[in-house]
């Protein structure tokens, strides 16, 4: 894929911002997976991505809090922590790989998303609970920073399995990654400096075209079809990663051979 296909960006970043705005989640996601695949370095792939949240997570934000998405407190108590985790993530990545953390960061996604599909079809009604949002804040922002998304999917989906509305996390969750992706982005920034512009302004244009959509079929969509939605996502999204990562080698090998004794005997 050439990268300088801003056409192509453009879309990718319309599709993007669509499903983050929506689903809380994947913006990150989608679009490091993207330009991973074109050949984009990691660190530069992450730097290229919050640079273009800057704009689709503060357009999101603004587009949530007219409608009503957004819960004060779950927002204040993920605001500062998240900054710390981001900029934390900034300097990690800039000296050490990120792909070493991502089977830890995908188990932990996948068992999430498995419990929130346990949440949205068991009866009755879940307590909201906003506890201990400070350590989810920084974990969250840490590890978006590494791995060039992540963000929404720890964060939401952590308080949606808590029992919050999903539409008020969703919506608290994409104005605080606006202020974590600046804290993110100034790090890399002074770290590397301004790299591949094309890239950042077809995000930018496909996810600002896409904010006020998605924020509009977050408030309107019902809360447990949204749940299964979120958690379809995650459990895929997860499965997806520890499938292309290293840690599968790991774990099949053992069977495998096991596996063959067992029928060669």
């Amino acid at each position: 894929m050439n990268v300088d296909n801003f056409s192509f960006f453009v879309i990718a970043g319309f599709v993007a911002q669509l499903i983050d705005g929506t689903l809380g989640m994947a913006y990150g996601v989608c679009c490091n997976s993207l330009l991973l695949s074109t050949g984009v370095a990691p660190v530069v792939a992450s730097a290229s991505v919050h640079l273009a949240e800057l704009f689709t997570t503060g357009f999101s934000g603004f587009c949530h809090w007219r409608l009503g998405n957004i819960d004060l407190v779950i927002f204040k108590k993920l605001l500062l922590p998240g900054v710390v985790g981001g900029i934390s993530g900034a300097y990690i990545l800039t000296s050490i790989p990120g792909e070493r953390i991502k089977p830890l960061v995908s188990f932990y996604l996948l068992a999430m998303g498995l419990y929130i599909l346990y949440k949205a079809f068991r009866k009755g009604i879940p307590v909201p609970s906003n506890r201990q949002l400070a350590p989810l804040g920084f974990i969250g922002g840490l590890v978006d920073a590494i791995g060039g998304g992540g963000w929404g999917p720890i964060v939401t989906s952590s308080l949606v399995a808590r029992g919050n509305a999903p539409r008020l996390a969703i919506g608290s969750v994409n104005l605080a990654e606006f202020f974590v992706t600046v804290a993110t982005s100034a790090t890399f920034t002074l770290a590397m400096g301004l790299i591949h512009w094309r890239i950042i302004a077809g995000l930018v244009v496909g996810g600002l075209l896409a904010a006020p959509l998605a924020a509009f079929t977050c408030r309107h969509l019902r809360p447990k079809p949204l749940m299964v939605l979120v958690g379809l996502l995650i459990v895929g999204l997860s499965i997806r990663t520890l499938y292309q990562s290293p840690i599968k080698i790991a774990l099949i090998h053992p069977i495998v051979t096991q596996t063959s004794q067992t029928i060669w005997r």
